[in-house]
């Protein structure tokens, strides 16, 4: 069984898309951490003003929201170079085990 290759020219649309992806999931993380701080610090603000401090809770609860998001980009998602390198060791050893003689 032989293994044909992409050349690089048609590598080059499939990177771009790659490169979209990544940089869409950053940045809709990031618009995300930007609501969240304008957002909350307008709560906490307005929670001071009362003098109570009620703005904990959506602090907390839009903060672990934030926190998986983040996760399911930085770590998990397509921006994700921890993902890459667990798909290149399972690829290896998939076609170690192909290659073992049996």
């Amino acid at each position: 069984m032989t293994t044909s290759f992409p050349s690089a020219e048609s590598t080059v649309p499939a990177l771009q898309r790659l490169a979209r992806r990544r940089a869409q999931a950053k940045l809709g993380w990031y618009g995300h951490a930007l609501v969240y701080l304008l957002v909350n610090a307008g709560l906490m603000a307005l929670a001071v003003h009362q003098g109570r401090d009620w703005f904990l809770g959506p602090l907390l609860g839009w903060g672990l929201g934030l926190a998986l998001h983040g996760a399911s980009v930085w770590l998990f998602g397509p921006a994700s170079t921890l993902r890459e390198r667990m798909e290149a060791r399972e690829l290896a050893r998939l076609q170690a085990r192909a290659r073992a003689p049996r």
